[in-house]
């Protein structure tokens, strides 16, 4: 079996997403003080630290769809 790059079988329901989720990526590594390589090989980073990264990218997108269900309101 040959390894490729990327096993992942998820699939973007908007394609036109991947950039804004890249930098969302690279936005809140930077806020953890995580440093993400340029290259695109993730192979060194800590399991703890890409899990912090997808935590974090996870809140921030559930908090963007409650705000517009919500209408743009904030309830917090």
């Amino acid at each position: 079996m040959v390894a490729s790059r990327s096993r992942s079988s998820n699939s973007l329901v908007v394609p036109q997403s991947a950039y804004a989720l890249e930098q969302l990526k690279f936005e809140v590594a930077q806020e953890l003080g995580i440093q993400l390589p340029k290259d695109g090989y993730y192979g060194n980073l800590l399991t703890r630290e890409a899990g912090s990264i997808g935590g974090q990218i996870t809140r921030r997108l559930v908090q963007m769809a409650e705000q517009q269900l919500a209408g743009g309101k904030t309830y917090r």
